[in-house]
């Protein structure tokens, strides 16, 4: 240290310190690394220097993270002792180029197979699951029903909504290079938030079945007529069209520069936003805006109708009776739940408590765990359902039987 030379102001001094060390050394966080260059900082500023340090982090785990991007620390100090953070990549003012890189998962770099099967088996249940329920919908007349309807969307939007994400991510586990063109994550986008959303809708649609049901039973076929829910579906569509197609676009018009690696498995809209060149707080603040509406004001409908519903059943004279009104949407609570339980986590969560793998774990929650357990829940706790796959499996044997 002794020996640095007198720079004029206008020099620039540069350090490059690369940590390189044990899992011990891996574990320093960021404020811990800033304070140690703030300290060495301030020494060198009695030099008169400006000076700029970089430093590789050590990546957690013995050899598991390679591909892991390399994040730059930068503590500016100026001669007048102000001091600047800067989180940032390599390359920060270059365009990127036509593709992206999606590093997600590429920190398990020895569970590649492993996570490839798991997520093919969890991936082929749930379209097996969510096509036997509209099969099932569709050949048996007692399903025939304005609740029985709004599954059969449902099932049907899970299918699509899975399929954005996970076929993708299952290519991604078996190669090297996870690039995406810009175009196909763009297009991963509009199908992925216009299904989200559409579904968030369409929860609230089968929560007013289900209070219409419960809470005024005698008129629930004149109220929840054919016309009636074809129009609750439309509408939910219709939002879910309207409001992600234009946000989808206002997204990819940004302008994005700097290193083209996204740090998730699919091309969610956060970790897009990053890739971002210009100011993007009032575009989160935008993005915060819209899920705070067309998110939350279908999720407050459903909770209004569910503290009907419950002050209703809790009213029924006998235990039975409230049984059997309970049964009757306890399905749909549970999909709820687990649906906007990590949507809410997801997109209205503090930045404080965000960490990348935090976000990669809740978002293989509602992009691959939730929509398999959605046709099991609705199978396995619906005794209409059951009986409707009974039926269709005995027709089944007894026409092979005929024909034989």
């Amino acid at each position: 240290m002794e020996r640095l030379p007198r720079l004029k102001t206008s020099d620039h001094y540069p350090f490059l310190l690369l940590h390189v060390g044990t899992n011990d050394t891996a574990k320093n966080d960021f404020e811990q690394i800033t304070a140690d260059y703030v300290a060495l900082g301030r020494r060198i500023k009695e030099f008169e220097a400006q000076v700029v340090f970089s430093s590789i982090l050590p990546v957690e785990g013995k050899g598991l993270g390679r591909d892991r991007p390399i994040v730059e620390v930068n503590v500016e100090v100026n001669i007048e002792g102000e001091m600047t953070y800067s989180e940032r990549e390599p390359d920060e003012n270059q365009t990127v180029s036509e593709v992206f890189i999606l590093v997600g998962l590429s920190y398990l770099t020895r569970l590649q197979i492993l996570l490839f099967l798991v997520f093919l088996v969890i991936y082929l249940v749930t379209l097996v699951g969510n096509l036997l329920i509209i099969l099932l919908i569709k050949l048996n007349p007692s399903l025939h029903t304005p609740m029985y309807f709004f599954l059969l969307n449902l099932s049907f939007l899970e299918i699509c909504y899975t399929s954005s994400v996970v076929p993708q991510l299952l290519a991604h586990l078996l190669v090297e290079q996870k690039t995406l063109s810009i175009a196909g994550c763009a297009a991963q986008m509009y199908i992925f938030t216009i299904m989200g959303l559409t579904e968030c809708c369409l929860l609230a649609a089968m929560a007013y079945d289900r209070y219409i049901a419960i809470c005024n039973p005698l008129h629930y076929r004149t109220i929840m007529s054919g016309q009636v829910c074809a129009q609750l579906v439309g509408a939910s569509w219709t939002i879910g069209i309207l409001v992600e197609v234009a946000q989808t676009t206002w997204i990819f018009s940004l302008p994005f520069c700097g290193s083209n690696r996204i740090h998730h498995f699919f091309c969610d809209i956060p970790p897009v936003i990053k890739r971002a060149c210009t100011d993007t707080s009032k575009n989160q603040i935008v993005v915060l805006a819209l899920s705070v509406l067309f998110i939350m004001s279908p999720f407050l409908l459903i909770i209004l109708s569910y503290i009907c519903i419950i002050s209703t059943i809790l009213k029924l004279p006998s235990v039975e009776g409230r049984r059997k009104a309970f049964s009757t949407c306890s399905s749909h609570l549970m999909v709820v739940t687990l649906f906007y339980g990590t949507a809410l986590f997801t997109y209205l969560r503090p930045k404080s408590i965000s960490t990348p793998e935090g976000d990669q774990l809740i978002s293989l929650m509602y992009t691959v765990v939730t929509p398999v357990l959605n046709p099991i829940i609705y199978t396995l706790r619906n005794k209409e359902v059951k009986g409707a796959f009974r039926k269709t499996i005995g027709k089944s044997i007894s026409s092979h039987n005929q024909r034989n």
